[in-house]
């Protein structure tokens, strides 16, 4: 027999224990695959190139504090500015408050795919969405939920906002990088729904090239210093993780849950093969007697141990991806995850998790059967 035959029939010995084993640790990595993908999407957001040529100005303060519109004409004039949106989030309601957990922007219609170019809209649509002033562009996950149609009207009650907006669907947007969950609908409208404030939540910019974002950003806080509403802007990535902020310690509560689940799989894992070793001590008390040393007994109850623990990974965490990649995630949580993509990053911190684990486990079952003497292994099992 050889040596592999030999590690494969001592993990076949019971294969119950062997099934339980490998689903125990399965599931655990599934857990956490699903748990470090949703760590990553919260404290790293997907981005695109695009995206590094965008920055944001908002009210020092705070989100809920608004702009003066007028505030525009002072930031596109600026060197390094390509292009400059009104952006105002609508919290509208739609339906019910359940189904409303997809964002409404109001926009300038006109400029906003130029900052945005990584999504895509057919040009008739554009120019139909561009002429309309009730009309708004949908993202495709936003359309295919609802079952939304071109021309379809739909009505977004009063939210964030003390008005109702009605809209028609004029055109769907699809991205590879950008969120499709979004809807954008002239500003011009809300506006004039809200009685001509003239106020704006946020403006989003456009630049010529990263270079020049850093003196940008710092000109345009200066040019509305001591004014009755100061801007901060910042990049996109800095934005996005400024409201990642608000939810806490989501790094620390994720990080927690994580090393429970591995501590648990040590434990699981460590029992199997305590359990094993002790069944064969009298099974490894010949193999001394027939001039196996130390290092290759280890290397054998080693063997054994990584590769239940690498089954089990294989199985948790490719068995994550591929049901990430099945399942449209995006309607099973009801709007929350506008996407799920588990990267190879990932998979291969499960694998040496995994990997891990067989090694720590075995140390001490390994280590204790090397000591026993072959006479007392002989003895204990007679």
């Amino acid at each position: 027999m050889t040596i592999p035959g030999f590690i494969l029939r001592n993990a076949l010995r019971n294969k119950r224990r062997l099934i339980l084993t490998v689903l125990s640790v399965a599931i655990s990595l599934f857990l956490l695959t699903i748990l470090l993908t949703a760590l990553k999407l919260m404290t790293e957001p997907p981005t695109t190139d695009q995206a590094s040529l965008r920055i944001v100005t908002r009210h020092r303060v705070s989100l809920a504090n608004v702009l003066p519109e007028k505030y525009q004409y002072r930031i596109e004039r600026m060197p390094g500015v390509v292009c400059v949106s009104k952006f105002t989030w609508l919290g509208g309601i739609y339906i019910d408050q359940a189904s409303s957990n997809f964002p409404q922007f109001a926009c300038d219609a006109d400029r906003i795919f130029r900052i945005f170019p990584e999504a895509i809209v057919e040009p008739r649509q554009l120019e139909a969405f561009i002429k309309e002033k009730n009309s708004c562009v949908v993202g495709r996950k936003v359309m295919e939920r609802f079952g939304w149609k071109l021309g379809e009207r739909i009505t977004f009650t009063a939210g964030l906002w003390p008005c109702d907006v009605e809209l028609v669907i004029r055109g769907v947007y699809r991205s590879d990088g950008l969120d499709e969950t979004l809807v954008f609908f002239h500003h011009s409208y809300l506006d004039e729904l809200l009685g001509r404030l003239g106020v704006v939540g946020t403006f989003w910019i456009q630049v010529s090239n990263a270079e020049v974002i850093p003196g940008l950003i710092e000109r345009i806080d200066a040019a509305f210093r001591n004014t009755d509403a100061e801007t901060k802007t910042e990049t996109e990535r800095a934005f996005q993780l400024g409201f990642i902020s608000m939810m806490g310690n989501v790094k620390l509560f994720i990080g927690s849950i994580c090393t429970v689940i591995v501590f648990t799989m040590l434990l699981v894992t460590a029992s199997t093969m305590a359990m094993a070793i002790r069944e064969r001590l009298r099974e490894i008390s010949v193999l001394k007697a027939l001039g196996f040393t130390g290092v290759m007994i280890f290397s054998l109850i080693l063997a054994e141990s990584c590769g239940l623990a690498l089954a089990g990974g294989l199985v948790g965490c490719f068995g994550a991806k591929l049901l990430a990649e099945t399942l449209d995630v995006y309607k099973l949580s009801a709007g929350f995850l506008p996407m799920f993509p588990i990267t190879g990053e990932i998979l291969t911190v499960g694998m040496l998790v995994a990997l891990g684990l067989g090694i720590v486990s075995s140390i001490v079952p390994a280590y204790s059967s090397i000591r026993t003497s072959v006479v007392t292994g002989l003895k204990e099992l007679d």
